[in-house]
């Protein structure tokens, strides 16, 4: 490119034309192919300065929101996980989405059978970014913690932004998550 503003173009080009494209991209990358500009303009201690990636903006989908389980960690932690009516976003069909906590479910301000809009973050991760208020029908319901534990059936600590179960070491889940850790990578690196 002899002229700069031309990246630009590009760049809307692409965006565009991203999903008439055989493959997934999920951005575009304009370097100086002059390796003796190259050398002159040097590095970062991760990267060229003669490179600049650029990222699209996420695809985004509209699906329903089914319902709602509930995963115990190895802490006790509770995830909700969101069940959704399966959509194609980004290359890829997702069914099920984290919620991450109360906090989450809250400042989303999502229902059990809302239509929601659910992106992959970084083109990676699903995620819930809102929902659809006109497309909210009579059959929407609040999502409720549990008050026991979905596996053990010990109380919970709602006390807390992370509702917690209280059976520990008693509470098949958590055994199971916390043998998964006790083994992995980070840790006694098992196979």
């Amino acid at each position: 490119i002899d002229d700069f503003s031309k990246i630009d173009f590009y760049y809307n080009d692409f965006i565009e034309r991203r999903n008439e494209l055989e493959y997934e991209i999920d951005g575009m990358v304009v370097k100086i192919n002059e390796i003796d500009v190259q050398d002159e303009m040097g590095r970062l201690s991760k990267s060229p300065k003669w490179a600049k990636a650029y990222k699209f903006p996420a695809q985004e989908e509209v699906t329903q929101l089914n319902d709602v389980d509930f995963q115990v960690g190895r802490t006790g932690a509770l995830t909700p996980v969101a069940k959704l009516e399966p959509v194609y976003v980004g290359g890829v069909t997702v069914s099920n989405c984290t919620l991450h906590n109360q906090d989450e479910i809250k400042r989303l301000g999502i229902m059990i059978n809302d239509t929601i809009i659910i992106r992959r973050a970084g083109d990676v991760i699903p995620q819930i970014i809102g929902f659809v208020e006109d497309a909210r029908g009579e059959d929407a319901r609040e999502i409720k913690f549990p008050e026991t534990c979905p596996v053990c059936d010990s109380p919970v600590d709602a006390s807390e932004t992370v509702v917690r179960c209280t059976g520990g070491i008693l509470c098949p889940a958590q055994q199971k998550e916390g043998l998964k850790h006790f083994i992995s990578k980070g840790a006694l690196d098992i196979d």
